[in-house]
């Protein structure tokens, strides 16, 4: 089992209103209930100790990646973040923690225009923490963004550097690309997301919701200092869009590009599908949590 079949098995099992335009299987779900020319948009995410963060990791920092991460999620999808709900369950519950948790999950909400509008605190069974936050946000219509929209020929480029995001402690500090999925979505692209659990498994991830395959080229892929290939490709944690330009708009999108200090590179071209993707043992890598 692994986290694409278990997904899998999960988006054939639930029913959905027709007011659901997209459930499982994106960054985000896509609710047209906004009654105009938006899309509501959800996701939730969550963070836990010894797995997204070292147990001496301020509680301010947890609650800033938890939120980010989250609003990672609707720039995948083109959006704005607008509101949010976070639990957290602690041993020890601790109130002195829980007060520096929300303030600082608060001072982030700020810094993005988010409005932090309830949760839940709860005791844990066992020692550490877990922090989920569901995030609401919306998207016009016409510049939504789905993994299923690109196309073959497309090119496919990335915001930003890769690997090595646990010891340069980019997982923390990273910040979401809001305004660059603004500048991106409905101009330049319609099929986007966020690489969390590794550019390569994402990228693959990306190419079979479009029913294709992709071509990686290994020399455009920007290294994060301290990083090689392997990591770049595998680590995860990168929280950079990775989104697919048509070979007309590539050329005008690369001449627009004006976010100072945000590399643009083109790493890879969607291709027809492939019965069988024969690649080096590197590839294979990125985080699953049933791994």
């Amino acid at each position: 089992m692994d986290e694409e079949t278990f997904t899998g098995h999960l988006a054939g099992l639930f029913s959905a209103a027709p007011s659901v335009h997209t459930s499982i299987g994106d960054d985000c779900a896509v609710l047209d209930i906004c009654g105009s020319g938006e899309y509501l948009l959800a996701a939730a995410d969550q963070v836990i100790s010894n797995i997204h963060f070292l147990p001496e990791t301020t509680p301010e920092k947890i609650a800033a990646k938890l939120l980010k991460r989250n609003i990672s999620d609707i720039c995948a999808m083109g959006g704005v973040p607008l509101y949010a709900l976070v639990t957290i369950a602690k041993k020890p519950l601790e109130e002195e923690y829980l007060m520096r948790f929300h303030k600082g999950l608060e001072e982030c909400a700020k810094e993005y225009k988010v409005s932090i509008i309830g949760g839940d605190t709860a005791g844990n069974f066992a020692d550490g923490m877990v922090g989920t936050l569901t995030i609401l946000g919306k998207v016009e219509k016409e510049k939504l963004c789905l993994r299923k929209n690109a196309k073959e020929g497309d090119f496919l480029y990335a915001t930003g550097v890769f690997g090595n995001s646990f010891y340069s402690e980019h997982h923390l500090t990273f910040l979401p690309r809001v305004k660059e999925c603004r500048f991106l979505a409905g101009t330049y692209t319609c099929a986007m997301m966020d690489v969390s659990d590794g550019l390569w498994k994402d990228a693959q991830r990306f190419a079979s919701a479009s029913d294709l395959s992709i071509e990686i080229g290994e020399k455009n892929i920007p290294l994060r200092q301290g990083a090689d290939l392997q990591m770049a490709l595998s680590d995860g944690e990168d929280y950079e869009l990775i989104f697919a330009v048509s070979p007309e708009k590539a050329p005008l999108l690369e001449k627009a590009w004006d976010f100072p200090g945000v590399p643009l590179s083109r790493i890879g071209r969607f291709v027809a599908k492939k019965e069988k993707i024969e690649k080096e043992e590197k590839y294979k890598s990125g985080f699953d949590h049933f791994q």
